[in-house]
């Protein structure tokens, strides 16, 4: 076997493998034989047709064959004898394969970056420090409790957190545009639900009130005929309603599972739950810190066959949000809405994997089980959690898969500048939940 490599552009690498005339023609003249002695063919004894009939009728399907198993053996052989780590399968495109000379295909693929992990002692963390305070915890009830209201009809001007009940009509340049009419449509106004001004120009209506809303589209709404156009909509308002909260009563605190009704024990558990939370929004902040530190310093090309998987992954993860595992009429989402991110996955794996690699980390027991407490303490008996993911190794390996990871983030942060920020808990917690 004759190799040649050559650097087309950036990761991809393009083999010309050539495959000796004797090594050819041995397998397919071995494969021929072996077809004489297993087929039966019309006018000869089992095993005795001629390897020239033979050849006519099977040789074009035999050279087609041992074309591919030859290509897949050598290439791999290639790439072991240059030291080349392909990310992903071979463009194949062999020549014709003829009885006598020698065999040539060029195999084309992308290769890993090299990769070398630098400057985390310029990657600067500000590390978010916040607790639950008392008052965290009395907003948290209050959402409970809005969450729970009842809607009761005023006869009043409509205000923030009212809900309003209307009709509209919108048009663009004088006409209606498709979507913009609706009845009985129903407006939790502070929701930010609408387009900017729609909800403001809803404050202080009244029912019966009939109006006109100008509004401006943002440049960035997903209808391509109505980006920064000017609206008007005409609204007629028929209900106004007021949330009417539910009293902290015995009844009430029962629906959360707190089986004496006790307030106090509500209060317990929402903190509980509220300081899970927060634990897991002050990781989450550190480490996409680290992760951004780390790319700052490292900048990497990607293999484009591993970002096409990266994003073939997070399409599949986004139609099975839409709407279960039967996505056979659903269109193709476009890879363009997956580019970015998967590129920044890819570069975040590549690199993590270098730092797990160099300073050889292992998954550390105590974290892995440090790990599956965290997810376990949701749930109503955390040592039944416990035991399963325990017990099954599948789910185990992915936990210390996930330990490992971690392990990786604070051994960057280790080498990192890191100060301490305090926060408040809605700071946080609202900066989470925007994905900021």
């Amino acid at each position: 076997m004759q190799v040649s490599v050559e650097t087309t552009q950036g990761l991809e690498r393009r083999l010309t493998i050539t495959v000796p005339a004797e090594q050819v023609d041995g397998e397919v003249n071995g494969r021929l034989r072996q077809l004489a002695k297993t087929r039966r063919i019309d006018g000869f004894r089992p095993g005795k047709a001629p390897l020239t009939v033979i050849k006519k009728m099977f040789g074009a399907s035999v050279e087609e064959d041992v074309a591919g198993d030859l290509m897949q053996r050598n290439f791999f052989e290639a790439v072991i004898s240059e030291k080349l780590n392909p990310a992903g399968m071979p463009t194949l495109a062999p020549a014709a394969l003829k009885a006598g000379e020698d065999f040539t295909f060029i195999a084309t693929f992308e290769v890993y970056p090299e990769v070398e992990v630098k400057g985390l002692d310029a990657v600067s963390i500000e590390k978010p420090q916040a607790q639950v305070q008392d008052e965290d915890l009395d907003k948290m009830i209050e959402t409970l409790r809005k969450q729970h209201a009842d809607w009761v009809v005023v006869e009043r001007e409509a205000t923030t957190d009212d809900r309003v009940t209307m009709n509209f009509v919108g048009s663009v340049d004088g006409a209606e545009f498709e979507g913009g009419a609706a009845e009985d449509f129903v407006l939790v106004l502070g929701s930010g639900r609408m387009i900017p001004g729609f909800e403001e120009g809803l404050m202080g209506k009244k029912v019966g009130d009939d109006f006109t809303l100008e509004v401006n589209f943002p440049e960035e709404y997903h209808a391509e005929n109505l980006k920064g156009k000017p609206a008007q909509f005409a609204v007629s308002v028929t209900k106004v309603e007021a949330q009417e909260l539910p009293e902290l009563t015995e009844e009430f605190v029962k629906r959360f599972g707190i089986a004496d009704g006790a307030i106090d024990g509500l209060k317990a558990e929402v903190r509980k739950n509220m300081d899970r939370e927060l634990a897991q929004a002050l990781k989450a902040a550190v480490k996409e810190q680290v992760i951004d530190g780390l790319l700052e310093q490292n900048p990497v090309d990607v293999p484009k066959s591993l970002v096409d998987n990266e994003i073939e992954t997070l399409r599949k993860q986004a139609l099975q949000r839409f709407g279960g595992a039967d996505q056979a009429n659903v269109p193709q989402l476009p890879a363009e809405l997956f580019q970015e991110q998967a590129e920044r996955r890819v570069r975040v794996g590549l690199l993590l994997g270098e730092v797990i690699k160099k300073n050889e980390i292992k998954a550390d027991d105590a974290k892995v089980q440090e790990i599956i407490a965290g997810m376990s303490s949701a749930y109503e008996d955390p040592s039944e959690v416990v035991a399963y993911y325990n017990e099954n190794p599948e789910m185990l390996e992915n936990v210390r898969n996930l330990a490992i990871e971690d392990q990786a983030i604070e051994f960057v942060l280790s080498q990192a500048k890191v100060t301490d920020k305090q926060v408040t808990f809605d700071e946080l917690m609202n900066k989470s939940g925007t994905g900021a």
